[in-house]
């Protein structure tokens, strides 16, 4: 233990402690814009780009950066001296100087670290006038605007494109008013590698970095009777929207967002988890074949488009291995185009499906080639948690005291194994009570496989099922994803079947969720409320899905028949950078 004194307070702490983490434990606020710290992730940013968290220490003459400074034996720290205080307004004041004075129509206006500092800091005026940086803005995707006017060089983005994720596109590059993150060679995202798993964009304390928005597209089709508007909600946003509108962080707020969603002029309000019981059905299928025959091990699940882009580009010699189901987004959208447009009477091209989803992969996802059919998209327009909390807002809709309102059939019955999709481990899970009990033939009592769960980058376990011995692995984000498929590169391990999702915990820290800006106990908090829904769920296994079984006898066949692989599947392609 190292003993030190901060604002006269003595403390201890171990040895390897910043001066930053050291002041938050006595209470002690430093302010900071660089730095990013996910406890339970074990990831920590210390690039000290920023020098707004600076802070005087005896005995050294200059001012010490407190978030990559060492904590050592006997040191005395003052954090807000007149000389501190002076220094980190002076940095704002420079940083602000050269920042677009936008802030009544940026997309991180209430949510700009940068403007938050500059009102605690009582910084109402532009001390430095003169020239202002320019950059061209790159919204050349679905998912993802750049905006790097408005970056402050933080290289938050490049801690989370490069170490946390290890996509590695972002840079630094440039000096003085040429200084921006670069994407690859100075260019657009969609001619890099980007998987377009939004976490930059929750990294970025100011509006460098946001998603594209496509409110504005689902405001026009709820306005065009020669359309019928339709939508599903992924189970990740239900435990988190709640938090836009007061809500404690896990609370589960699924009844007041279908409310909401009916209010706001949708014609049915349907339920990503029924497909995600359908894709349980595939995948499981798939998995059991495999298993069985001991070919194209592991099975990796394919539910994540980040993920699967990632594949594609860092991995191309892996693509014959992942489950060829589409995500559940996709799978929804095939049978609402098909299934449901011919139940109702309405042609494809008429019906408009919107996805709210957690996450900004799901916007790429959407507009790719493989999952439209003759020039009809399967998923119209998909727009984030955040997205829908705006728009109930611009509705004037009074969210917190709405009274809770049901899914439309017959596309919005679920089970518990599709709402824990939301979570780490989750597809995982699901997929492994649906096996024991096809393998065994018995509806078995023990459905909690626990050893998949759980916050941990990387997990590996030894499951059974059915008495056999099945060997699995659950990963969330990039960077711990790529030491597993490393390993089975290698040989070092061997895995029946893997689960990999591209943001750390899972879709609960999707880049479209509210912002949390490094409060990692919310992360718990939603993957907690997870699963308390499932446990509340009369139904938890996605082969005990009544109308999901009706889908296969009316329209489907059977799992993994011809009708079925024509919908619900698809197939993945290597990419190379000259693609």
């Amino acid at each position: 233990m190292i003993n030190l004194t901060i604002n006269g307070q003595e403390t201890s702490v171990n040895e390897g402690t910043t001066i930053l983490a050291a002041a938050s434990r006595l209470g002690i606020n430093i302010p900071t814009l660089c730095h990013m710290k996910l406890d339970c992730f074990d990831f920590e940013n210390k690039t000290a780009s920023c020098r707004i968290c600076v802070v005087e220490v005896e005995g050294r003459a200059n001012m010490a950066p407190s978030c990559s400074t060492m904590c050592t034996e006997g040191m005395v720290v003052k954090t807000n001296t007149i000389r501190a205080i002076k220094n980190r307004r002076t940095i704002l004041d420079l940083l602000l100087s050269d920042h677009p004075k936008d802030c009544l129509t940026c997309a991180k206006n209430d949510n700009c670290q940068l403007l938050k500092l500059a009102q605690e800091m009582g910084l109402h005026k532009i001390r430095y006038e003169g020239e202002i940086s320019t950059a061209a803005l790159d919204i050349a995707n679905e998912s993802i605007a750049r905006d790097m006017s408005k970056c402050i060089m933080c290289r938050r983005c490049e801690f989370a494109c490069n170490d946390i994720q290890t996509v590695g596109i972002l840079s630094a590059v440039g000096r003085g008013f040429t200084a921006n993150m670069a994407a690859g060679a100075d260019t657009e995202l969609t001619a890099t590698k980007c998987t377009f798993c939004g976490q930059c964009v929750s990294a970025c304390p100011v509006g460098a970095l946001t998603e594209i928005s496509h409110k504005y597209k689902v405001w026009e089709a709820l306005n065009d009777e020669s359309k019928t508007v339709i939508v599903q909600t992924a189970p990740a946003v239900r435990v988190a929207i709640g938090e836009e509108f007061g809500m404690e962080p896990g609370s589960i707020a699924t009844g007041k967002m279908v409310a909401a969603l009916r209010k706001m002029g949708f014609n049915k309000v349907f339920d990503t988890n029924f497909s995600a019981d359908l894709t349980i059905w595939e995948e499981t299928t798939e998995l059991i074949a495999r298993v069985t025959k001991g070919e194209n091990l592991p099975i990796l699940t394919s539910c994540c488009p980040g993920w699967v882009n990632f594949l594609e580009y860092q991995y191309p010699e892996l693509c014959h291995v992942p489950s060829t189901c589409k995500s559940p987004q996709q799978m929804f959208g095939a049978i609402a185009k098909t299934y449901y447009a011919d139940k109702v009477g309405v042609k494809p091209e008429d019906l408009i499906v919107v996805s709210v989803m957690p996450c900004l992969a799901k916007k790429y996802e959407a507009s790719r080639e493989e999952f439209s059919r003759d020039g009809v998209r399967d998923v119209d327009v998909v727009i984030s948690t955040r997205e829908l909390s705006e728009m109930i807002q611009e509705a004037g809709i009074v969210f917190d005291i709405l009274e809770d309102e049901k899914y439309d059939n017959p596309l919005g019955e679920s089970t518990g194994a599709a709402v824990i999709f939301g979570a780490t481990g989750g597809v995982l899970e699901a997929a492994l009570r649906t096996a024991a009990d096809w393998i065994t033939g018995e509806d078995l009592d023990s459905i909690d496989f626990t050893a998949v769960r759980g916050l941990k980058g990387v997990r590996e376990a030894t499951v059974q099922v059915a008495g056999m011995d099945i060997r699995v692995a659950v990963s969330s984000g990039l960077g711990n994803a790529r030491k597993i498929l490393d390993k089975i590169q290698s040989g070092e391990e061997q895995f029946h079947a893997i689960e990999i999702m591209a943001c750390p915990g899972g879709c609960i820290n999707g880049g479209g969720q509210p912002y949390i800006h490094d409060q990692t106990e919310i992360i718990q908090k939603r993957m907690d409320a997870i699963y308390e829904d499932d446990k509340n769920q009369g139904a938890r296994k996605s082969h005990h899905n009544h109308d999901v079984k009706k889908l296969y006898d009316e329209f489907l066949g059977e799992p993994g028949g011809h009708k079925a692989h024509e919908l619900l599947h698809t197939k993945y392609e290597p990419k190379f950078d000259d693609d």
